[in-house]
């Protein structure tokens, strides 16, 4: 099969970019080193080539129906410009994706745009595009995301590089806002939004301004790699890995983000997911520290102190922060605890762990 190719693949490769498949996308995963890219989005600022995210728009009288009833969190407190995180749930409450919904501005032709992960965009279009019909909704939706380049710019000096590349006002959004400015001459949506759990920008740029607005930023470029140790440190779901609808299925409310579940709103899956609110949950998704030396893998068995498997590791790394083994995955909510001690098979050998609060950065650990 073909990979997709972001804007700027071949100026990325010009840059000494590594690439990897991923979502169906030939993406950079490393331009110097993860180690180098993820410090500097801890310290100063990096900017990652995002463009695999899919970007879908929905207009027209019945878009907020649309959204509503097809996303788990509550689009209609959101006002122009605003977003929020939610997720995309089947009838039996399993997450089939996540996502960050935005209301555009009200002088634009769309109404909503939501970013579905890499490789879902075209099943979110069908499912949109399907639920409308059947619904009988009048709103028209159409899958944007090979019109646009997307970059993350990301870190402590995030918000000065930003003001910098833009006469727009951008710096006075708070947290999940959004506005258009004006990049290179190009018309961006640019949302104080990312995954690194610094502060930062997400921007939506037209296909053709791709590499003029990439260059307005001096900062380190960062590849996939960096992004997924970052991520792994503030303890955020990656889709496919962290959840998967045929290989690891998951409600919301397992995957710990039940706060974007409103119960009030009448969506997919809504029903199922009142049932297990009440039932609650056997498993848990939590963070894992490793005490012994080794680095948890995807797919590594954890174990209770007896050897008794009792979870699996979604994902692992060793992080570049605090130099010491981290992990994610899903326990018995017994296990679930802070502190409870378990053990993590690596490489078949019992590693010594505790369940550990998330983000791992945070000064309770």
């Amino acid at each position: 099969m073909t990979l997709r190719k972001p804007p700027l693949r071949e100026v990325h490769a010009g840059e000494g970019a590594t690439f990897t498949e991923f979502g169906g996308w030939d993406m950079p995963v490393e331009f110097d080193s993860i180690k180098v890219e993820h410090a500097a989005v801890r310290e100063a600022a990096g900017i990652f080539d995002v463009s695999h995210m899919g970007q879908i728009e929905v207009a027209g009288p019945d878009a907020e129906e649309l959204m509503q009833r097809l996303t788990s969190n509550d689009v209609t407190q959101l006002g122009h410009g605003d977003s929020h995180y939610s997720m995309i749930t089947d009838e039996e409450g399993t997450i089939l994706d996540d996502t960050v919904v935005y209301r555009l501005p009200d002088d634009r032709d769309a109404t909503f745009l939501f970013v579905p992960n890499a490789g879902h965009d075209e099943q979110m279009y069908r499912r949109w595009t399907d639920y409308r019909d059947q619904w009988g909704l009048d709103a028209s939706v159409e899958n944007v995301t090979d019109e646009y380049a997307m970059y993350a710019v990301q870190g402590p000096d995030a918000p000065d590089l930003v003001a910098d590349a833009t006469d727009d006002d951008v710096t006075d959004l708070s947290k999940f806002e959004g506005a258009y400015a004006s990049f290179a001459g190009a018309d961006c949506w640019t949302a104080r939004t990312g995954y690194t759990g610094e502060d930062g920008f997400e921007v939506i740029v037209p296909a053709d301004a791709a590499e003029a607005v990439w260059e307005l930023f001096d900062c380190q470029s960062c590849g996939l790699g960096a992004r997924d140790t970052l991520r792994m440190e503030m303890g955020f779901l990656l889709s496919g890995q962290d959840f998967d609808a045929e290989s690891n299925p998951r409600t919301p409310y397992e995957a710990g983000v039940g706060w974007t579940v409103k119960l009030d709103s009448e969506f997919v899956g809504r029903d199922a997911l009142e049932r297990a609110d009440e039932e609650g949950t056997d498993e848990k998704f939590v963070g894992i520290k490793l005490v012994d030396r080794g680095v948890p893998r995807h797919g590594y068995d954890v174990t209770d102190t007896d050897g008794h498997i009792v979870g699996e590791v979604t994902s692992g790394t060793m992080s570049p922060t605090l130099d010491e083994p981290i992990a994610l995955g899903y326990v018995p909510t017994e296990y679930a605890d802070v502190g409870t001690n378990v053990r993590v098979m690596v490489r078949g050998q019992p590693k010594k762990a505790k369940i550990a609060n998330t983000p791992f950065l945070s000064d309770q650990q």
